[in-house]
């Protein structure tokens, strides 16, 4: 039996941060960080079941194209993905009044829609990238068993040395997306990359206001790496934890994502919310078909 202090239920039965019950999740769950963007998708829902909000975890369940989808926001970063992901999988496969873990495992689809910032010129503004591998910068996935299992090891290791990663920094892992998501998404009008995710938005992503960076070089760096084919294509905040804490749970998941800004071409699109409702209308009906 997993004890209270690990697994905290609040009195209305509902799992502790994202305020669900196990009967209101759907297999397939769209992850969004902007809470604002739940009430955007769920207005191409029919038959929505409720909305629920906890902090900066807003969530709706309802259909689409005869298909029971749950809309989940994150709030932003890998932290927040640790919570959210760990009690999804608790809402699927542990029975929250027994305290025990299921005997039949549940597999959920987990699909990001988010924004990003583009590390390559031929990466428009505009454009939509689906992360194949994700890349860690967090180490959030470095605190759990098993990690090497489901991490690409050789990928990490060419990454550090072309990198010459600093040993004050948190080792980085990487993960592959769910083939089978990204079979079901991935056309001529999106981008196949390699996503970096990082544990904030200034200094991990290379941006300077009035700190100095410990590695002025490293943007450059990872911009010209590649390895086996791949190049890195973005930099978000989420991707990386999604992918991992998936695969040790068993889940699928992918992140597909807009992209706002070219770091390389100094470019930005503040005004992306027409493109957004875009990259939403597609995911959904491709998930659906």
């Amino acid at each position: 039996m997993i004890e209270s202090s690990e697994l905290i239920i609040n009195a209305d039965g509902s799992i502790f941060h994202l305020h669900l019950k196990p009967e209101q999740l759907a297999d397939t769950v769209i992850l969004v960080g902007d809470p604002g963007r739940v009430e955007l998708i769920g207005k191409l829902l029919t038959d929505v079941e409720f909305q629920v909000q906890n902090r900066e975890f807003v969530s709706t369940t309802g259909t689409f194209n005869n298909k029971r989808i749950t809309v989940v926001s994150t709030g932003i970063g890998t932290d927040n993905i640790d919570i959210v992901v760990n009690e999804l999988d608790a809402l699927a496969n542990i029975d929250l009044n027994t305290r025990e873990i299921k005997p039949v495992h549940r597999k959920l689809n987990l699909i990001r829609i988010g924004t990003s910032g583009g590390l390559q010129d031929y990466l428009g503004v505009n454009s939509f990238v689906i992360s194949r591998k994700a890349i860690g910068f967090d180490g959030l996935l470095n605190f759990y068993a098993n990690r090497d299992a489901v991490s690409d090891l050789e990928f990490e290791d060419a990454f550090k040395q072309h990198t010459n990663w600093g040993k004050q920094l948190t080792s980085p892992y990487v993960v592959d997306c769910s083939e089978l998501l990204f079979s079901k998404i991935h056309r001529d009008d999106t981008i196949a990359g390699v996503t970096i995710s990082a544990p904030g938005f200034y200094g991990p992503q290379g941006r300077v206001l009035r700190l100095p960076l410990n590695d002025p070089q490293l943007n450059d760096k990872i911009e010209s790496f590649t390895f086996e084919g791949h190049k890195i294509t973005n930099f978000e905040m989420e991707c990386s934890a999604i992918y991992g804490l998936s695969k040790l749970l068993g889940h699928e998941a992918l992140t597909i994502c807009l992209i706002i800004a070219n770091r390389v071409k100094k470019e930005a699109n503040a005004n992306y919310h027409q493109s957004m409702e875009t990259l939403i209308q597609l995911v959904l009906e491709r998930l659906t078909i």
